[in-house]
């Protein structure tokens, strides 16, 4: 009879959530409750010799950090592992396997690197350590690639502890999961267990679980899963869910409530600051075939609709959609709008004679506009003030200056008098101003595109006296605390905050050495 185990990646692909930044208290909590649950395998996290930490994050700088700082106790029964993706650690620096360390090491690596694989691992075994054979994308592989993989594991690491089917994009359906059953179960060493990572972008982790489950086989099986799915993107299978299922159905005896406790106490705190699970781009992402960072990119930082993410992620080429490369999204983006230019001369004179010395009011829709609703409103009835709302109505503004599609239809629908980029329209109407997309954002390393960039470059160039910003509050890693209005709520990570406050900080500086800039709201950027 096969044993079926399960491995817990919370603290390893759940940190891919939040640049693996979970504290050290919450570390602690996350390890205590998966060792009372009774999981089979805890993954403690990544090692990176250039991105590691020592301590208070889950991307540790070598193995012997590990138990240095986090570990300092191990169970008897639960396997403790690492994870390191190919090429991001030296092998040759593991030190020998101590008791009190991390029993195994799980390899990550890319169909091209594949023959390096039985050279690392046979290091990585001599040295004590468990070691697990994990082909990212397995999908990609053709029947005859992947036996080729599947034929150098048996002959040169017939000791290997692990070998795994990895649904890297969320792409498998039941019958790519049982096509590839049948492929590894009757050519891999008997002796090697079978696993499988999954994410969840189709909603489709739970599913496939249960078809690895009723393969007929007497092979060892291995399933991947984390606290609520933390993970990645659109996540993984529910650690929670499936030892329940396992209880019912395979006589186990793990305990759930330690897991539920986790979710009150710090999961959920973890999800409301950085969201993962189901979302359409993240669906646009399996169906395309391509890693659910292009979709991310283009979604969270550019705030795209939906149909023109999915365009985008039709563009990318098939040499660049199993890794994410930023300059290739910002440049496919670039290219993407290229063809939007449009002669603007007219309405920039036409603009100029509005706001040429005068006062000028932005309402961006930072969540400060909802506590100076009074001083706004004054100032939105000065007759000596114009003001804009930049993709919102809160206030009843002389203008609505949008970037997004929905808002451009709702202040059509709303009779308003509208400032659009050409990316959204090229049609000039009574009360729709079309400006050059190209001419008024701001292309550094990355693409800087917001209504606020288009309309303090614009105001710049139109000659206003004043320009007085209400809602620019800044960026935080908290998204509740970013806009007031929910649907505007995009994650942003730490390290992206950090740069977009400091961004527009530079911005607002270089605006006002030519025009008065005056805050109305308080703001991370003064």
């Amino acid at each position: 009879m096969n044993s079926i185990k399960v491995l817990d990646v919370t603290l390893r692909d759940g940190g891919c959530v939040n640049e693996f930044n979970f504290g050290q208290d919450y570390m602690d909590k996350i390890l205590e409750a998966l060792e009372r649950s009774g999981v089979d395998f805890i993954e403690l996290g990544y090692i990176d010799e250039k991105n590691g930490s020592v301590s208070g994050r889950t991307q540790y700088s070598n193995e012997q950090v590990i138990s240095t700082s986090f570990l300092k106790h191990k169970l008897p029964g639960i396997t403790y592992v690492a994870m390191m993706d190919y090429g991001k650690f030296d092998v040759d620096k593991f030190q020998d396997r101590q008791e009190s360390g991390i029993d195994g090491i799980r390899l990550a690596f890319h169909k091209k690197n594949w023959k390096d694989v039985t050279t690392l691992g046979r290091t990585i075994i001599d040295k004590g350590y468990q070691f697990y054979v994990q082909p990212m994308l397995t999908l990609r592989y053709s029947d005859m690639e992947l036996l080729e993989l599947i034929k150098s594991v048996n002959e040169y690491l017939p000791d290997a502890s692990g070998f795994y089917i990895v649904d890297s994009f969320g792409e498998m359906r039941g019958t790519d999961v049982t096509r590839l059953m049948h492929l590894v179960d009757n050519n891999l060493n008997p002796g090697i267990a079978l696993g499988f990572h999954s994410h969840n972008n189709l909603q489709l982790s739970y599913s496939n679980a249960m078809s690895l489950l009723s393969f007929p086989t007497n092979r060892n099986l291995m399933l991947d899963a984390s606290v609520m799915g933390m993970g990645k993107g659109a996540g993984n299978l529910n650690t929670e869910l499936l030892l329940e299922h396992l209880n019912l159905y395979y006589g186990k005896t793990y305990r759930i409530a330690p897991l539920l406790e986790l979710i009150d106490q710090v999961i959920n705190t973890l999800h409301k600051e950085m969201y993962w699970g189901y979302a359409a781009e993240y669906y646009l992402s399996s169906v395309n075939h391509c890693t659910p960072s292009y979709a991310g990119h283009f979604y969270n930082k550019h705030m795209l609709p939906i149909d023109q993410v999915a365009e985008l992620l039709g563009m990318i080429e098939e040499d660049k959609k199993n890794s994410f490369d930023r300059q290739y999204a910002e440049n496919l983006y670039l290219k993407y709008n290229a063809s939007k230019t449009f002669d603007d001369t007219d309405v920039v004179d036409r603009l100029r004679k509005q706001f040429a010395g005068k006062r000028v009011l932005l309402v961006a829709p930072g969540k400060s506009i909802k506590d100076a609703a009074d001083k706004i409103s004054e100032i939105v009835t000065d007759r000596d003030v114009v003001s804009i709302s930049l993709n919102n109505f809160e206030y009843d503004t002389d203008y609505v200056l949008t970037t997004r599609a929905e808002v451009f239809a709702e202040a059509q629908e709303r009779g308003k008098a509208i400032i659009a980029p050409s990316r959204l329209t090229q049609i000039c109407m009574d009360m729709v101003q079309v400006i050059d997309y190209q001419k008024w954002i701001i292309v550094d390393d990355e693409t800087y595109d917001s209504s606020s960039v288009i309309a303090l470059r614009l105001l710049e160039e139109l000659g206003a006296r004043e320009i007085i910003l209400a809602g620019f509050d800044g960026f935080s890693i908290n998204i509740n605390e970013n806009y007031f209005n929910t649907t505007l709520r995009h994650p942003v990570t730490e390290e992206q905050a950090v740069q977009r406050n400091e961004f527009y900080k530079n911005l607002i500086g270089r605006v006002s050495e030519k025009v008065k800039v005056r805050f109305l709201t308080k703001s991370l950027y003064q």
